[in-house]
């Protein structure tokens, strides 16, 4: 036997580069898989020996056989021949433990117990590196929030300036929305289940065995392995893996809600914010490309599809599926893998996240005033009456382009408005409403 490796020595990720190299791609190698198969066939044998229905020692003579090592190509290249690696990996896991406790290795399980059991080990050491992240990513935000609770900057709806907020509350959005991910994340990762049904999920085998209650071994499987007990077996009931596929495609996509506003926000003609440590380009040295958006961007593009994936293997038919199981792997694996590159990179990017109050300043400016037309519109209501005001601004509001002039200075020339402090109505800094509580009430979260 070699050292567990990837099935595809070669396939460093050359064409992943928003999880290569990130905690969690680490977490889904193959390597990481077959370590989680063997943990959960070494914990179903412990859990069966301190029931009474497997021999004293055999629980440690499987566990010593699991570590190891063990062929991944090898073990890759015979699932073909049964549809899965847990037949080829107990083959070589009973020969490995030897004569006198082989015959325990496996024993009343069948292989998606094994497969479903290790898919749950793997997703939960992935989603706590995942949390890892998105903890990260939360306490960078709530800093950016607070430093910039009062800083001015254009709301922008349709893509248009509308009126005037802070980015201390645009950072305290983003933060919520990492928030509500991470919560989710945590909900799933506590609730994942052991699986153990056996052949088709009524635990028969190991009554044959001679268990007087078999509906006790999940219980003492699930403390083997840290994870939860579930009520039945879920072979065909495969709501954990919709869960997981809800909570993975909902932290990409709020990271990716991030993403895009950065994207926008850093563009050349905005350019209020920017990435710390933007990448370069192959053929415009000038450029500083926002390339930890850009790749939390892509991750949430994919995301819903792999998520649909796992919605459909809802649909499974009898005790044990055909297919829909199987169709579960890769998308799942690509799941983890995307969640946890987005939530690094997001972590990075918030960390290192340039604000540009000046530049925001300036862009407030850039409709003449025109931004605080709502604001005007009531406050001149109550002077000139609703019509007169309506009609004033409408007309007003073409000559700050045509004559470059502010709005203050054109309705400085109204006599019906002398002795208005024009100067304070029209300024943005000072029409961000609720900004600030909205922000302090943000952060409160924890």
């Amino acid at each position: 036997m070699t050292p567990a490796t990837s099935a595809h020595p070669d396939d460093a990720g050359l064409l992943a580069p928003g999880w290569t190299g990130s905690p969690a791609a680490a977490a889904t190698a193959d390597g990481a898989f077959l370590r989680a198969l063997l943990d959960a066939e070494a914990a179903l044998t412990r859990a069966q020996e301190s029931l009474g229905l497997a021999p004293e020692g055999a629980g440690a003579a499987v566990t010593r056989a699991a570590a190891g090592p063990y062929d991944v190509r090898s073990l890759a290249q015979r699932a073909r021949a049964g549809g899965n690696p847990v037949i080829p990996l107990v083959a070589d896991l009973t020969a490995a433990t030897g004569e006198t406790f082989g015959p325990y290795v496996h024993r009343g399980a069948t292989s998606q117990d094994i497969m479903d059991t290790a898919t749950m080990l793997v997703a939960a050491r992935a989603l706590d590196l995942v949390s890892a992240d998105l903890g990260r990513t939360e306490r960078a935000l709530a800093a950016l929030a607070a430093r910039h609770r009062d800083t001015p900057m254009a709301g922008r709806t349709l893509t248009q300036h509308a009126v005037p907020t802070t980015f201390g509350l645009k950072a305290a959005g983003w933060r919520s929305l990492v928030l509500d991910a991470r919560d989710r994340t945590t909900a799933v990762r506590d609730a994942l289940p052991v699986q153990l049904g056996g052949a088709a999920g009524t635990l028969a085998a190991l009554g044959a065995y001679g268990a007087r209650d078999a509906t006790a071994l999940p219980a003492a499987y699930a403390r083997e392995l840290g994870l939860r007990e579930p009520l039945l077996p879920w072979h065909t009931l495969r709501t954990p893996i919709a869960d997981l596929a809800g909570c993975l495609a909902f932290s990409a996509g709020a990271l990716g809600k991030i993403a895009a506003d950065v994207l926008t926000l850093s563009r050349t003609e905005i350019a209020e914010i920017a990435e710390g440590g933007g990448g370069g380009s192959s053929a415009m040295p000038h450029k500083a490309n926002p390339v930890r958006a850009t790749l939390i961007a892509a991750a949430a593009r994919r995301a819903p599809q792999l998520a649909a994936v796992l919605y459909g293997s809802l649909v499974a038919e009898d005790e044990r599926p055909a297919g829909a199981w199987h169709a579960e792997w890769e998308p799942l694996r690509d799941l983890l893998r995307l969640a946890g590159g987005a939530a690094r990179d997001a972590a990075e990017l918030a960390e290192g996240l340039k604000v540009r109050p000046d530049v925001m300043r300036a862009n407030l400016d850039l409709t003449h005033g025109l931004i605080v037309s709502e604001r005007l519109s009531a406050e001149l209501s109550a002077v000139l009456g609703r019509t007169r005001a309506k009609e004033l601004l409408t007309a007003l509001a073409p000559r700050t382009r045509t004559e470059g002039r502010t709005l203050a200075e054109l309705l400085a020339e109204e006599d019906e408005l002398r002795g208005l402090d024009l100067g304070a109505l029209t300024d943005p800094a000072r029409y961000t409403g609720s900004a600030g509580i909205l922000t302090d009430r943000a952060l409160e979260r924890r």
